[in-house]
């Protein structure tokens, strides 16, 4: 049995990534959509080998007939059209952060809380998580199943294309006017990315922390448990590709490395790379392009009673967008559909 499935914002970073990952794993399609605004009508996009696609417009598509949507054209469009398109009887299953926090609206990352797809069809709609919550929660998920986390301390050092494609862009503009040594203006992100740190993404909220840093505290507690205490610090870097986080857990009990390493080689989608010598971790352009989230550096936290501390990267467009996206329509397709 094949489905209908409509790519919403495939014109963007995310909508072509998603439509890379249906192809890679021959999804099940009996016809597929490719939906941006009116301006990118017309234009083509890339399914794979299989088609070239042409852009129609979202805000004059029916979503009548059609089964799954993956929707990551931005907070305001999806707010407008996600929620059309699940009266039509489209499950919806969305990468921006409207609907997250919702009650009626799971938050799922398969690997993590798949059970938690029972209750979508109150509204048609199921929230992709943030990026930098998706890696951290997938693993942590292995270890908290051992010993219960109590607290997590995370510093991330977040891909410009985090910021979608115009974050890219920026960033190579931006290095190439520095090797030219022309000025380029910021319009991206708040002051210069090339070669730079900027410890800022999104607004700020009237504690001093970060709407980023906000999403990764809810976000983990709605996923994994809302028992965990979440401190976050996050950071764009002058990378293009790949989140990275410096992840500090305490725990309830005793946990060593030895069982936590046995527990994310256990765990599908988890990659270990850890041995301690010079380049025995990941890296960003190491991950770039992987669906598997990567953990490296494991040691203990000694400043706790029952600690650790981790290396975890992830590329941001595939587990921690498109990739997470697609598997939750692959698990829609096996338990529900």
């Amino acid at each position: 049995m094949g489905y209908k499935v409509a790519v919403v914002g495939a014109t963007g970073a995310v909508g072509h990534t998603i439509l890379e990952c249906l192809d890679e794993i021959d999804f099940p399609i009996d016809e597929i959509v490719a939906l941006a605004s009116s301006a990118s009508l017309g234009k083509e996009v890339s399914f794979g080998d299989k088609a070239s696609l042409k852009v129609q417009d979202l805000a004059k598509f029916d979503f009548e007939g059609f089964d799954i949507s993956l929707v990551s054209p931005g907070g305001a469009v999806s707010a407008v059209h996600a929620p059309r398109a699940a009266e039509a009887g489209c499950v919806v299953i969305d990468n921006t952060s409207h609907f997250r926090m919702d009650p009626d609206v799971p938050l799922i990352v398969p690997e993590v809380n798949r059970h938690a797809l029972e209750g979508f069809r109150q509204r048609n709609i199921i929230s992709n998580p943030n990026c930098s919550t998706i890696q951290m929660v997938a693993a942590l998920k292995p270890l908290h199943d051992i010993a219960r986390i109590k607290r997590v301390v995370v510093a991330t050092y977040q891909a410009t294309s985090g910021a979608g494609q115009a974050g890219l862009n920026e960033l190579y503009n931006q290095t190439k006017s520095v090797y030219q040594m022309q000025e380029s203006d910021a319009k991206v992100f708040q002051t210069s990315i090339a070669f730079n740190l900027i410890p800022q993404i999104g607004g700020f909220l009237p504690d001093g922390s970060t709407e980023e840093e906000q999403k990764m505290v809810q976000e983990t507690k709605k996923i994994l448990d809302p028992e965990i205490e979440v401190v976050a610090t996050c950071v764009r870097v002058p990378v293009f590709v790949s989140h990275s986080e410096a992840i500090n857990v305490e725990f309830e009990e005793p946990i060593d490395e030895e069982q936590a390493m046995e527990a994310w080689h256990e765990t599908d989608g988890i990659v270990v790379i850890d041995r301690r010598e010079d380049a025995g971790y990941i890296t960003p352009k190491d991950a770039a392009g992987d669906n598997g989230v990567f953990v490296s550096r494991l040691r203990p936290d000694t400043s706790v009673p029952y600690g650790l501390s981790f290396w975890c990267v992830s590329d941001n467009l595939r587990k921690g967008a498109a990739w997470n996206a697609v598997q939750i329509a692959q698990a829609l397709t096996e338990d529900y559909m």
